[in-house]
């Protein structure tokens, strides 16, 4: 992901640190009893990349093995894949194959309603895109919307109108990129009809867009989406302010989190990914298994 990608050198001038809880967070969370045990998935962007093979996959894993290798590892994934193509059923049911039963695929919305439709019309794309939610049936976790980057202010109501057409019983994340959603007063339209109508929002942590950083949640379930930068050491202090955050809000109440790695350069997420969850399993007791590297076929863990 290149979103918010800045030069190494000017990482050290940005306050990558995360602000104060906004009201609406503490609002939504008042409302919850804290669980005895938080549910948080962590997990990556893709499962395809070469370069994890012989680190994250066994030695001489061919591609068509790389998602059951994937499974292994974590218990999520952020499904970037269906928002370039849509897949017929057989490769849906291919990849559940792949997988455990508790694994979840989370689907981002297909271009061809966000980006092409503009969220209009979208009638036969939006049937098609929940064939697949559908078929994907256990193992389907949230979805995310991220309509287009031009539509702001005055789109407002056709993602107010696409939003409700959706299925009541579907987990549904929303991201904004247009700059319009980052001034407060399109916000404050926007968040509390989300949080009446149970869309969850999205919080991005990149080191170039610090807007997407609002701590603002909508539900009592977390979406966020972490951008590293090649395992520079701010990626570190940043993943243990997450791991704070994560950790006060479940006590607070919220019921569920997932948490999906990025980075510019995807060869190194793994290892971040791993750092994360070893310290939500240390400062939280998330139970989450712990990713084991290979070195010449034999685990390093």
């Amino acid at each position: 992901m290149d979103y918010g990608k800045v030069e190494e050198k000017l990482l050290d001038a940005i306050d990558l640190s995360l602000p104060k809880d906004h009201k609406q967070t503490a609002e939504v969370l008042s409302k919850q009893k804290p669980s005895a045990k938080p549910l948080i998935h962590v997990g990556l962007a893709k499962w395809g990349i070469p370069q994890w093979v012989g680190k994250l996959y066994p030695k001489k894993t061919k591609a068509t093995d790389f998602l059951e290798e994937y499974g292994k590892q974590f218990n999520c994934i952020e499904f970037n894949a269906i928002f370039y193509k849509l897949p017929d059923m057989k490769q849906v049911k291919l990849w559940k194959s792949k997988v455990n039963k508790d694994f979840k695929f989370c689907p981002k919305f297909h271009a061809g309603l966000t980006h092409i439709k503009r969220l209009k019309d979208f009638r036969i794309e939006l049937d098609k895109f929940l064939e697949v939610a559908h078929e994907l049936d256990n193992n389907l976790g949230p979805v995310f919307l991220m309509p287009h980057p031009q539509m702001g202010e005055k789109s407002l109501e056709t993602i107010q109108v696409f939003l409700e057409s959706l299925p009541k019983e579907l987990d549904v994340f929303t991201e904004f990129r247009h700059k319009e959603y980052m001034d407060k007063k399109l916000m404050d339209a926007m968040y509390p009809w989300m949080q009446k109508k149970k869309v969850g929002s999205i919080i991005t942590d990149t080191a170039g867009v610090r807007e997407g950083v609002h701590m603002r949640l909508t539900t009592p379930e977390a979406f966020i989406r972490f951008v590293g930068n090649s395992l520079h050491k701010s990626d570190y202090t940043r993943i243990d302010d997450w791991v704070k955050r994560l950790k006060q809000w479940h006590e607070k109440g919220l019921k569920e989190s997932y948490f999906f790695m990025h980075m510019h350069d995807e060869r190194y997420s793994p290892e971040l990914s791993k750092y994360l969850i070893e310290q939500l399993n240390k400062k939280c007791d998330a139970g989450i298994k712990v990713p084991a590297f290979y070195n010449d076929d034999k685990k390093l863990f």
